[in-house]
């Protein structure tokens, strides 16, 4: 992967890239709120640091393990991280998704390995670059583009309940083509 990634190999080598395992449990519901909340806490941990030397390099990966009955990964951190990039996006905080053994190409069709295991990247976002893989959100790529954490509470005007944050990320979409 760092051959795709030129700030993993750097974020490695300094120990500034962490995991943190969970395992699904319960309802397809119930295991994507608690995505929700591992991926907002892993951003509220990293919004102090990336202001630090070598902050930019610090990612935090939530990683899904285990099977809900009816549900692949793929479903169960869509909803999450598309609620995460919106609420955090625009104080700089890039969230990614990965499905376990998927294979993927980039842009110029390099073929990207397969991931190991289900997981959501969170680190801080690279302006200059980041906004390139939001190209299917021009608002949200705007928004990154500028970002600056001026330490309000994202929080402040959403609801608290799971499926309420779900309904309110829906007005985030893009329009269908």
């Amino acid at each position: 992967m760092t051959a795709h990634c030129p700030y993993l190999s750097p974020s490695v080598e300094r120990g500034l890239t962490t995991w943190t395992v969970y395992r699904a449990e319960g309802n397809a519901d119930a295991v994507e709120a608690e995505l929700f909340h591992a991926g907002a806490q892993a951003a509220e941990w990293l919004r102090p640091l990336i202001h630090r030397p070598h902050g930019f390099l610090r990612c935090e990966n939530v990683v899904i393990l285990g099977e809900v009955p009816g549900a692949r990964h793929r479903d169960l951190l869509a909803w999450p991280h598309w609620a995460l990039k919106n609420l955090y996006g625009p104080v700089g905080i890039m969230f990614g998704k990965f499905h376990a053994g998927e294979e993927e190409n980039t842009r110029a069709g390099e073929h990207i390995p397969a991931a190991p295991v289900s997981f959501l990247p969170v680190r801080a976002a690279i302006r200059r670059r980041d906004p390139q893989f939001l190209h299917a959100t021009p608002e949200l790529a705007a928004a990154l583009a500028l970002a600056d954490d001026d330490g309000h509470d994202v929080f402040e005007h959403i609801p608290d309940d799971w499926t309420e944050i779900r309904t309110w990320t829906k007005r985030f979409l893009p329009p269908v083509k």
